[in-house]
């Protein structure tokens, strides 16, 4: 993984932060492979029944906008 590509991802997931720890939650890189974003959701966030929602319409829209490489995110709970 290179430092560049996951300091562009985490730009992008400061941009949803304020949200996220808003309700209570937020959200850390796992890992970055073959064009594959794995996030785990923390606080609040693992537990939401919108977690889902906030995932797709929220993380991974402001992560593939961002860094266009990246094809896939998906999450894993706390």
């Amino acid at each position: 993984m290179t430092s560049n590509l996951k300091d562009r991802i985490e730009q992008a997931l400061e941009t949803i932060r304020p949200y996220l720890k808003k309700d209570g939650g937020d959200v850390e890189v796992v890992s970055i492979e073959n064009s594959e974003l794995t996030l785990k959701l923390l606080g609040a966030c693992s537990s939401c029944e919108m977690s889902h929602m906030t995932m797709t319409a929220g993380i991974e829209e402001a992560i593939k906008r961002a860094v266009p490489e990246i094809k896939t995110v998906s999450a894993v709970k706390e």
